[in-house]
């Protein structure tokens, strides 16, 4: 490495953000990185050039990570784009909202605070946009072959990408009418601004790919028919059915699910229609059901639209705020984790159930009753249970919910029946090396796997492009994380 010293001399520094008073008033990215530029080579600096870098194995695209490091510590930003880009098809998204398993497993975090990865990353890609580093990956020649994805999020992109580089002649249906799926409809502007999503798009539009929007495939479109015109078939759709709340009131106004909530404010701040009737939570009362990353985003997005209180539950008990002995290094740890939503302003609570809404007559909600509760040790072999604290039983008052609990499993019926799609005992598609059980049609990302991190759903189109190029061609030359073609299901 450049600088074998440097974790000694400096500590982890992160870009600062703006005030809250200020991002509140928009919808726009608030981190300050060109004021961390001239920080940013000290912090490479402080990679350790480990003799096994685990940071690697945290990837789960295998980012070349201190090599990146380094040459960013050296100054020399083309190569480090060009190593970040050569295992990462979306750097741009990554860097944004990746949750970081790759500094949970920095050596340097045994005892010290990691190296600031996800902000290397985003000032490689900001550095090369800005000088023109950033090319197409169009094909040097054509195969002939003709690949269909359906749906554009992640995952199918990324094997997009991949599958065009391989020299295939590759479609994107997408039912909106804009790319990019979850990435666009999913995650708020505030921290991954559609122009980013917009420009990465015009660039893999460059370089070969056919974007189709406003085909909902299995419902406008038949996907028999579809698959009669190409040579083969990638179903990308995403695990799209949310967890529900089966409880009294479910049914009231002003109970939604968050994906709901979340796409269609995505869609007012980018002057879209909103396709639903409008919700809003100006003045309400917003409660918060789920405590992860989609219950996080519901929260700034509340407080963006000047809700009068935002509260967060949670049925899980609150984690550790640091490392415990069943969550050692380099494991990813599952403790507790405050976002930037969280610091604009909301009341979270634990160990929570929640047991009915009520409303008033004219049927819109207007609070919810909740209880706490005990968890009890698990026998061996069994899940946890937990009990209702006995006189615990109170209300508050909920003039908006939203149902942030994840995500169960692909839309089963359109191109699932169409295609007549096998499932597996959780409902995702089931695959064997990503075919599914009709020869021609693979699957991959959440719609394969269930609920998952972008950064995962990435690796799984790179994956699924380098099944797909060896199904068509008899080998590939695309790279792979795996050290053989096939992957375990």
């Amino acid at each position: 490495m450049g600088k074998v010293t440097g974790f000694l001399e400096l500590g982890r520094e992160l870009p600062k953000k703006i005030s809250v008073a200020e991002r509140l008033k928009n919808n726009k990215e608030f981190v300050k990185m060109d004021e961390f530029s001239d920080k940013i080579m000290g912090q490479a600096s402080r990679c350790m050039d480990c003799g096994v870098p685990f940071c690697h194995n945290g990837c789960p695209i295998g980012n070349d990570i201190p090599e990146f490091n380094d040459a960013v510590y050296r100054d020399s930003w083309e190569e480090a784009w060009h190593i970040l880009n050569s295992t990462n098809n979306f750097p741009e998204f990554t860097g944004r909202v990746c949750p970081a398993p790759c500094e949970t497993s920095c050596v340097l975090g045994i005892n010290q605070d990691p190296i600031t990865i996800c902000n290397l990353e985003k000032m490689i890609v900001k550095t090369a946009y800005k000088n023109g580093y950033v090319k197409p990956k169009s094909p040097t020649a054509r195969t002939g072959k003709k690949i269909a994805i359906i749906g554009s999020g992640p995952a199918g992109l990324a094997a997009a990408e991949q599958l065009n580089s391989a020299g295939h002649f590759v479609t994107v249906y997408e039912r909106d009418e804009k790319v990019g799926g979850l990435l666009r409809f999913g995650i708020p502007d505030f921290k991954l601004s559609s122009d980013i999503i917009d420009r990465k798009v015009a660039l893999l539009e460059a370089g070969g790919i056919k974007m189709v929007v406003n085909a909902h495939v299995g419902v406008a479109i038949d996907a028999c028919e579809l698959r009669k015109k190409f040579d083969v078939v990638l179903l990308t759709g995403g695990a799209t059915v949310a967890r529900d709340l089966p409880i009294d009131g479910r049914e009231l106004q002003g109970v939604h699910f968050a994906m709901e909530y979340l796409a269609q404010n995505n869609r007012r701040v980018n002057n879209m229609d909103l396709k639903t009737p409008e919700i809003y939570a100006k003045g309400d009362h917003v409660i918060v059901i789920g405590g992860g990353d989609t219950g996080s985003d519901c929260v700034g997005t509340a407080n963006r639209h000047g809700a009068a209180s935002v509260l967060q539950i949670e049925i899980m008990p609150i984690p550790a705020e640091k490392r415990t002995v069943n969550m050692p290094w380099p494991s990813y740890p599952m403790i507790l984790k405050t976002t930037s939503s969280h610091e604009e302003g909301v009341d979270r609570k634990w160990s929570i159930l929640t047991k009915y809404f009520k409303g008033d007559a004219q049927g819109r909600v207007k609070e919810l009753i909740i209880a706490d509760i005990e968890w009890q040790s698990a026998l061996p072999g069994e899940r946890p249970t937990f009990k209702e604290v006995a006189g615990s039983e109170r209300s508050v008052p909920c003039t908006k919910a939203f149902l942030a609990m994840g995500f169960l499993y692909p839309e089963p019926k359109g191109i699932i029946t169409q295609l007549n799609i096998e499932l597996n005992a959780q409902g995702n598609v089931q695959t064997s090396n990503f075919q599914t059980s009709q020869t021609g049609i693979f699957a991959a990302g959440d719609m394969r796997t269930g609920q998952s991190l972008i950064v995962r759903c990435i690796n799984e189109g790179r994956e699924c492009a380098r099944a797909i190029d060896f199904y068509l061609m008899g080998n590939s030359n695309l790279e792979c994380m795996s050290s053989s073609l096939i992957i375990s299901d």
